[in-house]
């Protein structure tokens, strides 16, 4: 009886599996049939796209959690060489944050390496620097990530999916804003998919990924396919929309398409001097979010370690500025490190828990047997913030701006188990703090101060002040060191000074968490000019 049972059992779930192979079989195949059927897909050799994209930066609100940055306004024309699976794309990037500015460049991407030529960012490595006229290879992260997004808003995307049938799963029933879609995984080297369809026409509405945000840590990322016309015999979403958790963050409107128009080699071909030892596609844990929503504001650093670039330096360093006072410098965005007598003080937590982890061992092999006992933010933004979970998880207390207690709350209460640097726990216990005026950390024997200051940046935004060393420390408002101060103030820097003068301290230097340090007395001199 027992056996009779274990049989029944085992029949029922070949029978529900094999049924659920028909089933998503029979939505990639009713899909590629929408979208112009198996023969006329398979006859593409190029196809050549024009458009336009809108992008927002959620994460560089002006309130923590509040509206989003418009961040870029842009034209692309897109070529892509099916058969050797080339493209070449060329850009005109209008950037309104985190200043107005155009960045004219042509990117070339294969399957082995990637390539720009021209401008593409402010963080500029020390290839494209170096090289006259500009250019560089794309870094191994840069080039998965692009690969990544190609290959989900191509239209053959389902047409290799039905050739390869053992490596797509049925993925049951996704409700997105009310609406249940029908949907099948498919796995791509170390990529899953998530196609969702239209159960009406049969075409794919929503492709998913699952990614890592240093932020929101686990989300979802979609692509959201619309406004279908014909070109050339092929159906082509001509309206598409990536979502992070639902939230719209760019918006892609193809204006012209052609399929197998000729495409001169030579467009497709990359220099000799930047194939040979450029990076392959990076695999693993690649943090796709970081690599996109940088060059959603022009800010990009192409370089296979998201906090500093592999040509031009060795990697992150201390640098004393005073006895117990420490810069975290070496990369694109910094730290400031105190030493208290029993524990230490950090001011900023930038890029990725990575970074963090970094400036953990650090700390513990120059000032051992002493924690993080607290953890400044000078404000929400995902570049100075990305690694705050690191600090979490030792124990530290989270020090934060008027106002953004509840939003710090959120951020560490969300899962995290997609993060590469941190083994996932619960975080949502963390102590946090809010900074109304002015916060002085003390052990007794040196204080440490933070003062919330009014700034055109971003609300809730905190500066750092060591008096024993008359160290000031500020994110963003300025970078010291970085750049000849102007001849007259700029917002900013006057709420910075502002700032100083209100809250009576009297510091020599300043550290940034971006330049490094500069004497305060010439840019104070700058007020009323």
């Amino acid at each position: 009886m027992k056996r009779a049972v274990l049989m029944l059992v085992i029949s029922l779930v070949v029978v529900s599996c094999a049924t659920m192979e028909q089933r998503s079989e029979d939505l990639v195949s009713r899909a590629v049939h929408a979208m112009g059927g198996t023969y006329t897909l398979a006859g593409i050799r190029t196809l050549s796209v024009k458009a336009t994209v809108r992008e927002w930066e959620p994460e560089q609100s002006m309130v923590a959690g509040g509206e989003m940055r418009f961040a870029c306004e842009s034209t692309f024309e897109a070529v892509t060489d099916v058969g050797s699976g080339v493209t070449r794309i060329n850009w005109v990037r209008k950037f309104a944050y985190p200043a107005p500015r155009t960045f004219t460049f042509s990117e070339i991407v294969s399957p082995e390496a990637g390539y720009v030529a021209g401008i593409d960012s402010n963080g500029r490595t020390k290839q494209s620097l170096e090289s006259k006229p500009p250019a560089h290879a794309m870094s191994g992260l840069r080039l998965a990530a692009t690969q990544r997004e190609l290959r989900r808003g191509s239209s053959l995307l389902l047409l290799e999916m039905l050739r390869n049938p053992e490596r797509f799963s049925y993925a049951s029933e996704i409700a997105v804003g009310g609406v249940a879609y029908p949907a099948v995984d498919y796995r791509a080297g170390d990529q899953t998919f998530t196609v969702m369809f239209d159960r009406g026409t049969g075409l794919p509405a929503r492709i998913r990924t699952l990614d890592y945000d240093n932020v929101w840590g686990d989300v979802t990322y979609d692509l959201v396919l619309a406004d279908w016309q014909t070109i050339d015999d092929v159906r082509v979403a001509t309206t598409r929309t990536y979502e992070l958790n639902g939230r719209p963050i760019a918006e892609i409107k193809i204006t012209d398409g052609k399929i197998n128009a000729r495409v001169a080699a030579e467009r497709l071909t990359i220099p000799v001097k930047f194939k040979a030892g450029a990076p392959r596609p990076a695999t693993g844990p690649v943090p796709y979010q970081w690599v996109i929503r940088r060059q959603f504001i022009g800010t990009y650093l192409d370089s296979d370690v998201a906090s500093y670039d592999t040509r031009a330096t060795s990697g992150l360093r201390l640098v004393e500025l005073a006895p117990g006072v420490q810069h975290v410098v070496g990369g694109t965005h910094h730290s400031l490190l105190v030493e208290m007598r029993d524990h230490l003080i950090v001011f900023d937590a930038p890029v990725s828990d990575w970074h963090s982890n970094w400036v953990l061992g650090a700390a513990r092999a120059k000032f051992p047997g002493k924690p993080v006992k607290y953890l400044v933010l000078t404000h929400h933004h995902m570049d100075h913030v990305g690694g705050l979970r690191a600090y979490a998880a030792q124990g530290a207390t989270i020090v934060v701006g008027k106002g953004n207690g509840e939003h710090f709350r959120r951020v560490l209460a969300a899962p995290f188990t997609r993060n590469p640097d941190l083994p996932t726990r619960d975080l949502s216990r963390t102590e946090i703090v809010e900074v109304a005026d002015k916060r002085v950390l003390t052990d007794g024997q040196r204080e440490v101060h933070a003062y919330l200051i009014e700034n055109p940046h971003a609300a809730g935004l905190l500066i750092g002040y060591v008096p024993d060393a008359r160290l000031g420390f500020a994110t963003d408002i300025w970078s010291p060191g970085a750049a000849p101060l102007p001849a007259k103030l700029t917002p900013p820097l006057a709420a910075l000074v502002a700032g100083v003068k209100k809250a009576g301290i009297s510091p020599v230097k300043f550290a940034g968490g971006h330049g490094s340090v500069a004497d305060y007395a010439p840019l104070a001199a700058l007020e009323g000019k």
